[in-house]
């Protein structure tokens, strides 16, 4: 997988020469060596061990190092954990690196604004709450310096796929929302750096520093068992999705994008990250209940009998009771149950209308409508995404909830979309039929929820 951009690379290398910039010790700063070797093994130590429990990243000890060391001996202390640990992906090398480069960039800025502030005396003299002040501002350096360094890399790498560019726009809302998103767990970690420090520089020590990360490994550990309980949600998430992928082709990614839509809708909305992540779900798997649906009639050419339309309109009743008993889905079943139902009422399978429709079945209702009409398939051309929104539009009060359909374009508005293929890779410029371009192999197979009759819409 030696695919990483030549921007990227030359991204990281810009970063990693950056970084050996930091490295340089400043005139008149002695370098306690001793303090440097012991935090970069505790680091490190620390670092493989939440590895090994798949826990996210763990910095009380590079902040530590940041509150008592000068800026390029607090740089010097994230190096051999970074350059050591296993990537995880390939190119090994490359990546060891730019996390390396990326700590030490974090540091070096963290300890540098620590030091401006008079933050080692405040440590040193045991000041407080004096000592809170310069902390929070070192604290808010190293998570600004990671999160800028990680948005470039990840700006860069979209870029390189042909239009995969994001906009000015959604880059700055996406970096602001990062920044938000990882400061407050860094913060958290900031003060058990700053206990660390303070007990370094006390009569108690190093050994009565260490003690800080006792309770501290326990609660990560903790946290590394529910971050694998939702890894294994995810993989329970992904098989079933593989498994309608393979029984109906000519859906092949609609899950996913359905998913992602739902999402774009749902922060939109200003939900919690609960509920976002519920939706999600509920947005990959809405056409879960496919695989009790006869694989015949889902790659029947021609038209459906009514009795063959009604077996595939129970699908949304077949998905509801294979999820039933997963209990981390929540609301998200109800979606699956209920996202062919319409606001007026005609939908299925319970004609439920209005405020009948839970809200989080109307999300996906307009994330799979939407990704319907703006995939391409191989029996018809996408439509342009500012027409699949006008269609949306109109439908909405009718079919669609209109909050829901607005949250959809404010979002497009802001992120863009960019359609993708989801039937076969080798997808005619044409349709086989091309008197009628918008009509499906199989037009009354219900794989996605349709704007009104009148109006030549995604299959249903």
């Amino acid at each position: 997988m030696e695919a990483v951009p030549p921007l990227a690379r030359a991204y990281a290398a810009c970063a990693a020469l950056a970084a050996l910039a930091c490295l340089l010790p400043l005139p008149g700063l002695p370098v306690p060596w001793w303090a440097v070797l012991a935090l970069a093994a505790v680091a490190a130590a620390c670092d493989g061990l939440v590895r090994r429990h798949g826990a996210g990243p763990f910095y009380p000890v590079l902040l530590a190092a940041a509150f008592l060391l000068p800026p390029p001996a607090a740089a010097l202390v994230p190096l051999p954990g970074a350059l050591l640990a296993r990537a995880g992906a390939r190119p090994e090398a490359l990546r060891r690196i730019w996390r390396a480069a990326q700590l030490a960039l974090a540091g070096w800025a963290a300890a540098r604004v620590h030091g401006d502030l008079g933050g080692r005396d405040a440590v040193v003299g045991r000041d407080f709450p004096y000592a809170l002040l310069p902390a929070a501002a070192a604290v808010t350096a190293f998570c600004l310096v990671l999160t800028v360094l990680d948005g470039g890399i990840r700006r860069l790498a979209a870029g390189s796929r042909p239009g995969g560019r994001p906009r000015g726009a959604a880059v700055r809302h996406a970096r602001c929302g990062r920044f938000a998103r990882s400061l407050a767990p860094i913060a958290v970690h900031g003060l058990g750096g700053l206990m660390m420090a303070v007990l370094w520089r006390s009569r108690y020590g190093p050994v009565g520093a260490l003690l800080v990360l006792l309770p501290m490994c326990v609660s990560w550990w903790v946290y590394a068992q529910y971050h694998r309980e939702r890894a294994a949600h995810r993989a329970t998430v992904r098989a079933l999705v593989q498994a309608v992928d393979l029984k109906d082709g000519y859906t092949r990614g609609h899950s996913e994008r359905v998913g992602r839509a739902s999402v774009l809708i749902a922060r939109e909305l200003g939900l919690d990250d609960e509920r976002v992540e519920t939706l999600r779900f509920a947005g990959i798997l809405h056409d879960v209940g496919k695989l009790g649906v006869p694989t015949r009639l889902l790659r029947k050419d021609g038209p459906l009998t009514p009795e063959e339309r009604r077996v595939i309109e129970l699908h949304p009743e077949y998905g509801h009771e294979m999820v039933r008993g997963i209990s981390f889905l929540g609301e998200a079943r109800s979606a699956i149950l209920h996202h062919h139902e319409r606001l007026d009422g005609s939908g299925y399978p319970y004609g439920l209308c209005g405020a009948q429709i839970p809200e989080c079945a109307r999300v996906v209702a307009v994330a799979d409508a939407f990704d319907a009409m703006t995939s391409t398939r191989s029996y018809r051309r996408a439509r342009p995404v500012g027409a699949a929104l006008d269609e949306l539009e109109r439908c909405a009060g009718t079919q669609f909830d209109p909050r829901m359909v607005a949250a959809l374009v404010r979002a497009l508005d802001r992120y863009g979309w960019h359609p993708a293929v989801t039937a076969d890779e080798n997808t005619p410029n044409t349709p086989k039929n091309p008197n009628t371009p918008n009509t499906p192999k199989n037009p009354n197979t219900p794989t996605n929820p349709a704007p009104v009759p009148e109006s030549p819409g995604p299959p249903r």
